[in-house]
């Protein structure tokens, strides 16, 4: 590389106001028509050039190599038949190849599995921005075409992108697809997914239109099935009947057993179910200290519904005012316990007295609904032990204890059994004293100054009171739930007597472990998904000991894992899944369904190859899409701006453009003519001007 360059001795200015002086001066000299100006004109130009520096610049270049970008998918769908075959000898030749070329280097880029699926728009992003465009001579993708980040793939590329697609034309598949599905869906209310079969590929004529067989399993249990027709959305209802997650299990069976995967003939939905509205009913049998307590609670509860009804003139009560003069609501017994009982989540009976206000029949009435799924919770004052016990009506029935008819009323701190330290209400409890506590200490729970003492009949002590008698019992009665506080002090706590204790925390988990919230429930079998395909078991129980825990696998296989006890009724276990999919847990009569990753992971979803992502890139840039099936194609070198693929005489061929590029390693400069010659060409200009005007003085 060789070019001129300028060193001026005086500053350009200058040296223009020399030429210019010179082109005036010979102008004169023409105008006047004297001989020689034409000389002195070139004399002062060529004073003006000595002055401007001229060198010769010479570069030294070298050449560089061509580069040649050969992307290599081994993503998970390049693992079905035939493909990882095609990949590796399209591979090794094509690296043979290129290596047996001159001045030519290999960027092998190879595509893995992703969460997001196959990477293979960004994969080229990248290698081609990290090669200057003068030295990428080709770009070859042995891929079957299935890219998940189809804006990331580049509208043009520096040379020609070839694109070589794995499989076989006669490749087919059957597909699930979930077109629509809700996060949230409100329990025993009816929620739609919608989904498709799809059929993609060479699908055989006898398959092709055949209805498939859906299979349709909610948490694990009994499976329905529906005739689909492939090509047609259909809405499906489901109803979650349990609040936390409902696993829909959708899946078909292959209908041939050359269609290419079966991975995504199946797929889970997870729907939380969530309750609407807690409805909850609060009857206080008189105005007491501890009544405001119940109602602040409940209506700080922004899911709840409550209503509250005081008793405040009792039917025995006589004062002589006609009922039509006062001014308070009857109590609407038989709506409320006959026929909207059914209604409420939790029924509440705040120091309630027995007093004639609801007829036998109607606690016979709570007592089959406590049993059909109710809930009902007692909070007991001096009351409890009087002959207007609750304990004296037909509610005793499902009552967890007796009272003795004795009421203690002295100072106690409450305590929590060691099967409230297992049990979800009352364990973690703040400020809880210690299991070995002999006495109550800083930070520890304010004392109660009263209780009931009560004989257990059923269900669980989880806390105590005076000489570790029953203060909270947990009980179960077939479908529902019965909760009993023997004492009305848990106000006290509120006020923040001898430092308080946690009283909205305590009723709030007693309220909701009534109505059946999943997070509270004592016998549960929990599992989460940790980072990557880890499995998190969760085992909660109120048994000292449990047994292993047995996962089994989408392909039916079964694993068994021991569980450890991480702290009081709580045994966990950390499990590393083989694969995405749909697991089952079981642990005796506790069972678990969990999704890890997709049912179908991504990869799966579109099966078939395809050019239709990277074609329009392999267009634009002069490039070949050649099936791999027909064989790997030769490689070849051509010009640039000639057909880069083609037909010959030993099968299809495709082509790369060497660049010729180049880098400059060195330069040297050299004055265009030394100090002498300039001095000697501008005296020889002026010695032909005046020898050009002395002829002229002779010829006169």
């Amino acid at each position: 590389m060789t070019g001129l360059r300028f060193d001026p001795m005086l500053p350009w200015w200058a040296i223009a106001a020399l030429a210019a002086l010179a082109l005036a001066m010979a102008g004169f000299a023409l105008w006047r028509g004297l001989r020689g100006w034409a000389w002195r004109g070139l004399a002062g130009l060529a004073a003006a050039a000595a002055l401007a520096g001229p060198a010769l610049e010479i570069g030294a270049r070298a050449g560089l190599s061509d580069i040649v970008i050969l992307l290599d998918d081994r993503s998970a769908s390049q693992s079905l038949p035939d493909r990882n075959g095609q990949t590796d000898a399209a591979i090794e030749s094509l690296a043979t190849e290129i290596a047996a070329l001159p001045d030519t280097e290999l960027r092998r880029v190879t595509v893995g599995d992703d969460p997001d699926g196959s990477l293979i728009g960004t994969a080229l992003t990248r290698a081609i921005a990290a090669e200057p465009d003068a030295r990428i001579a080709g770009i070859i993708s042995v891929t079957d075409g299935q890219a998940h980040d189809t804006p990331m793939i580049p509208a043009n590329a520096p040379a020609p992108v070839h694109t070589l697609l794995t499989g076989n034309p006669d490749d087919w598949d059957r597909r699930l697809v979930i077109e629509e599905a809700p996060a949230f869906g409100l329990i025993d209310e009816e929620v739609r997914i919608r989904l498709r079969i799809e059929d993609q590929g060479a699908v055989p004529d006898d398959i092709a239109g055949s209805s498939a067989n859906l299979r349709i399993s909610l948490d694990g249990g009994p499976e329905q099935v529906f005739a689909v027709p492939p090509g047609v959305s259909l809405e499906l209802p489901v109803t979650p009947d349990h609040a936390g997650q409902n696993v829909i299990q959708l899946g078909f069976d292959s209908p041939d057993d050359s269609e290419l995967t079966d991975r995504n003939n199946s797929a889970a939905v997870t729907i939380t179910g969530v309750r609407d509205r807690l409805r909850v009913l609060l009857v206080s049998g008189e105005p007491h200290a501890g009544e405001r307590t119940w109602r602040n609670l409940l209506k700080s509860d922004a899911a709840v519904d409550l209503i509250h009804f005081t008793i405040l003139r009792p039917p025995e009560k006589s004062d002589g005012v006609p009922v039509n003069q006062v001014s308070l609501i009857a109590f609407p017994t038989r709506e409320l316990f006959l026929e909207r009982i059914e209604d409420f989540d939790l029924i509440i009976f705040d120091r309630y007295r027995v007093r004639g206000i609801l007829p036998p029949d109607y606690f016979r009435n709570i007592v089959r609904y406590v049993r059909d799924g109710g809930a009902v919770l007692v909070a007991a004052g001096p009351e409890m032990s009087s002959v207007e016990s609750l304990n004296l009506s037909p509610l005793s029935e499902i009552l967890p204890a007796r009272p003795t008819g004795r009421v203690i009323e002295q100072p106690f701190t409450p305590q929590l059994t060691d099967a409230g330290r297992r049990h979800p209400v009352t364990t973690g409890l703040p400020g809880a004293p210690a299991a070995d506590a002999e006495a109550p200490s800083e930070g520890d729970w304010g004392r109660w100054i009263r209780m009931g003492e009560v004989t257990l009949d059923r269900g669980s002590v989880v806390m105590t009171g005076q000489d570790d008698l029953p203060l909270l019992i947990m009980d179960r009665v077939d479908e529902g739930r019965v909760a009993m506080l023997t004492s009305d002090q848990v106000w006290l706590w509120g006020r923040g007597f001898e430092g308080g204790g946690p009283q909205l925390e305590l009723l709030r988990r007693i309220a909701h472990w009534s109505m059946q919230e999943p997070d509270l429930e004592e016998e549960a079998l929990l599992a989460a998904q940790l980072p990557g395909l880890a499995l998190r078991v969760t085992r909660r129980s109120m048994a000292e000991t449990i047994g292993p825990v047995t996962i089994t696998a989408p392909d039916g296989s079964q694993t068994d894992i021991e569980l450890s006890e991480s702290e009081p009724g709580r045994f966990t276990a950390d499990w590393q899944a083989p694969g995405p999919g749909l697991y089952r847990l079981s642990e005796g009569e506790m069972t678990r369904v969990i999704v890890l990753g997709p049912a179908a992971p991504k990869e799966f979803e579109e099966t078939v190859a395809s050019d239709a992502k990277l074609g329009p890139l392999s267009e634009a840039t002069g490039g070949a899409v050649l099936r791999l099936s027909d064989g790997v194609p030769n490689l070849r070198t051509i010009a640039e701006g000639r057909t880069a693929h083609g037909q010959g005489v030993g099968g299809q061929w495709i082509a790369i453009t060497p660049r010729e590029a180049a880098t400059v390693t060195g330069l040297s400069r050299r004055p265009l003519l030394p100090a002498w010659a300039w001095l000697g060409l501008i005296a020889g200009l002026m010695l032909a001007g005046w020898l050009a005007e002395g002829r002229r003085a002779t010829a006169r």
